[in-house]
């Protein structure tokens, strides 16, 4: 069984999820996967940006310069998208979609410094679709309360609540399935590339790196964002 972490040009490269370590648990054989190490690599990452920022910006000066101008710029930035789309909904929400949005970037370009992205295992994306679920339904018992939620289950006849049900579960499977697919589909390429064509995967495949890892993984963060913001926006919804 394979341990590397990095993805490393060559013949016996592969995409699939490899143990590093196992440990046992209730007399069960616990494994400690790539997947694993990754995500926690980019907590670190994002822990470590996230002190260093807090620590800047006590000592803020008024005219921002070098790292604070970077921080208040994706602060602004990330502000900006969840006011237009959610509007006078969106003070509640600013931290969680700024938090998934910037998790979710991060592990997306991961592959371009070797890491194995851990959006391309489904164990991380279900997780993120299903808190997404969560703060759906809880705002839409908040705000429509049970009688809402039942008018919009039979909506527009009763005898279709089993098919509004189904369309409800299947918002964190969709969520979460979109986003594993797409970086995944990325992973898979770029290793079937370097693992057949290693002797002429020389600099060209910088451009794939940047469509697959970058662009791609960019406009997949913004897609799970926007539809989640947009889900939220429509169960606070009481008309």
């Amino acid at each position: 069984m394979g341990r590397g972490i990095l993805l490393s040009g060559g013949a016996d490269i592969d995409f699939m999820i490899h143990g590093v370590f196992s440990y046992e648990l209730f007399g069960q054989t616990v494994w400690i996967t790539t997947t694993h190490i990754c995500v926690l690599i980019v907590m670190l990452v994002l822990a470590i940006f996230s002190i260093i920022a807090g620590r800047t910006m006590k000592k803020a000066e008024e005219i921002p310069k070098g790292f604070q101008n970077v921080v208040e710029i994706v602060v602004e930035m990330l502000d900006g998208v969840v006011t237009n789309t959610m509007g006078k909904n969106a003070p509640g929400f600013k931290n969680y979609i700024g938090t998934i949005f910037i998790f979710i970037l991060v592990s997306n370009i991961s592959g371009l410094f070797g890491l194995r992205p851990p959006t391309a295992d489904y164990g991380v994306t279900l997780p993120l679709g299903l808190m997404t679920f969560t703060l759906i339904h809880f705002n839409k018992f908040k705000y429509q309360k049970v009688s809402g939620v039942i008018k919009g289950l039979c909506d527009p006849w009763p005898f279709w609540a089993p098919i509004n049900i189904i369309g409800d579960v299947a918002v964190p499977i969709s969520l979460s399935l979109r986003l594993f697919a797409n970086i995944l589909s990325g992973t898979v390429i770029m290793a079937l590339i370097y693992g057949l064509l290693s002797k002429f995967a020389l600099i060209w495949p910088a451009a794939l790196h940047v469509y697959f890892d970058l662009f791609s993984g960019a406009i997949q963060t913004y897609v799970f964002c926007m539809l989640t913001m947009t889900y939220i926006s429509d169960a606070m919804t009481t008309e």
